[in-house]
Parts: structure tokens; sequence; C-alpha cells
């Protein structure tokens, strides 16, 4: 009929329509464009390690299915997991050590005015800022003044001192949205110093040492340049082991041990995430 026009049920009229064309001709933007390039470029290599360590061959060339290399590295495979021991080891260790520690640094910067309080704030931001090559460097020259030999302790020191500016400031940023009002609640109501560090300001920090934490193990187990300096004979950790396989040329079984610790992570990453969202919500 003239005049009438015909509407789809459900179709948007006015200001609704308008967002829905506006929001059609956005879809393909330069910013979602180039967010989907950067998922590519970041995933794609984690696609391929995984489609090739179902190779059944070494090279390149696609051979067929195969679990010969997660079967050789379940079974052939001693000193590669040595060395996966070592680094879980020294990372489990290490980012314990650097969470307390970090934790009670933050909470004393945080809370307690004294003279030199700036001067550390500063200081604890330079293993971030230092290249790693540096840092590496540095402690190898400080261990060979105090005679420390090499080897899995002189790593976990390393790991521990470069992990606890991380800790530090993700605790510290919690410690920021503080409710201080929690305080002195806590204080009206008899509680002492140690009884509110304990019962009030440890759990209500819990999401920024939790991921100070995970954060830290993270570093710990991926980190080459400072361990490739301080460690020593029966040491090897698995970014040390790989590196040295890279001379014989990459084995796929490195692709299997990727792919079973990525699987790992994802695990884990979900299984934390609504304990997080617990913690953080307390």
């Amino acid at each position: 009929m003239s005049g009438i026009i015909a509407f789809r049920k459900g179709t948007p009229t006015g200001e609704a329509a308008k967002h829905a064309r506006r929001a059609y001709r956005k879809r393909f933007s330069f910013s979602q464009t180039m967010f989907m390039a950067t998922i590519v470029f970041l995933f794609l290599p984690l696609f391929v390690l995984i489609l090739y360590s179902f190779n059944g061959s070494k090279g390149m060339g696609w051979t067929g299915f195969s679990l010969v290399w997660y079967e050789k590295l379940f079974f052939n495979s001693a000193d590669l997991w040595r060395a996966f021991g070592n680094s879980a080891l020294i990372a489990l260790a290490s980012a314990a050590t650097a969470t307390v520690i970090g934790t009670l640094g933050a909470i004393g910067v945080n809370w307690y005015e004294f003279k030199l309080k700036k001067y550390i704030q500063g200081i604890t931001f330079l293993p971030m800022i230092l290249p790693e090559i540096i840092i590496g460097v540095s402690l190898l020259i400080f261990f060979a003044g105090v005679g420390l030999k090499l080897g899995l302790f002189t790593i976990y020191i390393a790991h521990t001192t470069f992990n606890l500016p991380f800790v530090y400031l993700m605790v510290m940023a919690r410690l920021d949205e503080f409710d201080y009002s929690i305080i002195e609640a806590a204080h009206d109501l008899g509680a002492n110093e140690r009884q509110t560090l304990l019962k009030v300001i440890i759990p209500m920090s819990m999401p920024g040492i939790v991921s100070g934490f995970l954060t830290a193990v993270t570093l710990s187990l991926e980190d080459f340049v400072i361990t490739f300096f301080v460690s020593g004979p029966g040491s090897t950790t698995l970014p040390l082991y790989v590196y040295s396989a890279i001379r014989f040329g990459v084995s796929p079984v490195i692709n299997a041990l990727s792919v079973i610790m990525i699987l790992g992570t994802v695990v884990l990453a979900f299984s934390l995430r609504n304990f997080l969202k617990y913690i953080a919500a307390k």
C-alpha cells in the first residue's frame, strides 16, 4: 500500500537503527583489523607448534599424524625432565620467597613513614629497568666475590632478586585501593598490629599477592639470560636445555613438552579464575 512502510518483526527503528547501521559500517574498522592481526600474530606460532608436535618426522614437511614425540617425551627424555624439574623447583621456591618479601615490603612502605622511603621506592624499579644481561653479570661478579659456588642455589637467589619488584608493585597496587577505615575498625575492636596484619591486611591484599606469585613463577620459568650467567654444572634449567638443543636442531620433543605446558597453563588459569574472582570480591 502506498505510504505504508512495512517493517520486519524485530527491525530496529529510530536511534536504535542509526546505532545498528553505524556499528555495521564500523564492523571492519582499522582498530578491529589491527586487533585481529595482532591476535593471529600472537597465536599462530602456538597453533603451528601444536600441529608439528604430532608430525611423524623432524622436518617441516608433514608426513602424517603421529604420537612418537610424545612417547619419546615421556619414556626417553630423562635429561629434559630433569631440566624441567629444576626449572619448576626454582620457579616455585623463588616465587614463594619473592612473594613473602615483596608483600611485607609493600605493606611496610605503604603504611609506615621513614627517612629512606622514597629512595626504596625508586630502587625497587631498577631490576625492571636494567637489561637482564647487566643483572646477570652483576650477580655473577657478586657470587664470585663472596665465593659462592654456582648452581641451583645461585639461580634461586637470582630469580628471587628480579622477581621481587613485580610482586612488590602488584601488592602495592592492591594496597592503594585499600579502605583505611577497615584498619581503624579493627583497632577499635581491639586488634593489635599483628592481628590486623594477618586477619585484615593480608586477606584484603590476597588478589595482588596471588597475581604477584603467578607472575613470578612465569618469569622464572622463562628466564634465560640471567640464568645463563649464574648457573653451574648440574643446574641446567629448561631454557638452558632448549638453548643447548638448538645447536643440533630443535627436536619435536620440545614441541610436545611445550604443548603439555600450554595445556597445563590453560587448565591452571581457568581453575584459578573463579578463585581470584572470589578473593577479589571479599
